[in-house]
């Protein structure tokens, strides 16, 4: 394991050194202590989710659930699963289930894609951001919860307010002092050979491999490479060069990217 990947949290690991990522950093260590609502940005890949569960994991709801719920589908679906529903609710529903919400009660809750929220649920979000209290869908009683809030997004909330997607009061719930931006790959290049290294490890351990080098000209290589699926682009694809490697130096195939 690299002495760089940082923190020390399981299997919540972010590796790098640059300033870039640095900074980043130091905005997860002020606000995981916190009950702040937090918004992450970052673009595809670049590993918000990764830095939602490392701000539960350094918070004092650690022991708590982190339950994900994906905004990017339908109103009616998106409503069940993050409010819950009642018995009767919808044709089909022959009992109440707890949505998100409630399973992530003295937990966190992470809302991927938050940009992509239906805009018609979205006042209903802002209640529970504000009160802590919704109604399940075909309910009337209201439910109280204790929930973090972290959201994440790659696209551009201003524009998304501007075009009348994305309400105001729903970002403001998100204060601007508690939003965490994650640099592209490409901004921090110098973490590329961390990054490299500690997924060829992880990857070779996986498969019982015995890989002690990656050759200058492949990390020339990826070090020139843009990389637009981000850490997540890497990671595929040298989990794919490991799998193809039989000997001791890594074989990448760069005519697939």
């Amino acid at each position: 394991m690299l002495d760089t990947t940082w923190p020390k949290s399981g299997s919540e690991e972010i590796v790098g050194e640059s300033t870039a990522l640095n900074q980043a950093l130091a905005s997860v260590q002020q606000l995981a202590p916190s009950d702040a609502a937090v918004l992450i940005a970052g673009e595809r890949g670049s590993g918000k989710e990764l830095f939602a569960r490392v701000i539960h994991h350094l918070s004092p709801r650690r022991n708590k659930s982190f339950v994900k719920v994906n905004c990017v589908t339908s109103c009616e679906l998106l409503e069940r699963e993050l409010f819950g529903f009642e018995k009767e609710a919808f044709d089909g529903a022959i009992s109440g289930q707890a949505g998100g919400l409630e399973r992530a009660d003295k937990g966190t809750l992470f809302l991927d894609e938050l940009a992509r929220f239906p805009l018609d649920l979205q006042p209903k979000l802002v209640r529970v951001l504000k009160r802590g209290e919704f109604e399940r869908s075909g309910g009337t009683h209201i439910v109280r919860v204790d929930v973090r809030f972290i959201a994440a997004t790659r696209h551009d909330a201003a524009k998304w307010i501007a075009e009348n997607r994305l309400r105001q009061d729903l970002y403001d719930q998100f204060n601007r002092s508690s939003i965490i931006q994650i640099p592209p790959l490409r901004e921090r290049r110098e973490d590329i050979p961390l990054l490299a290294q500690y997924f060829v490890q992880k990857f070779a351990r996986r498969m019982n491999k015995n890989i002690e080098a990656i050759a200058p000209e492949t990390m020339f290589a990826l070090l020139n490479y843009d990389w637009p699926g981000n850490v997540t682009q890497l990671e595929n694809f040298i989990q794919r060069a490991v799998i193809l490697t039989e000997g001791s130096k890594l074989q990448a195939p760069f005519d697939e990217l």
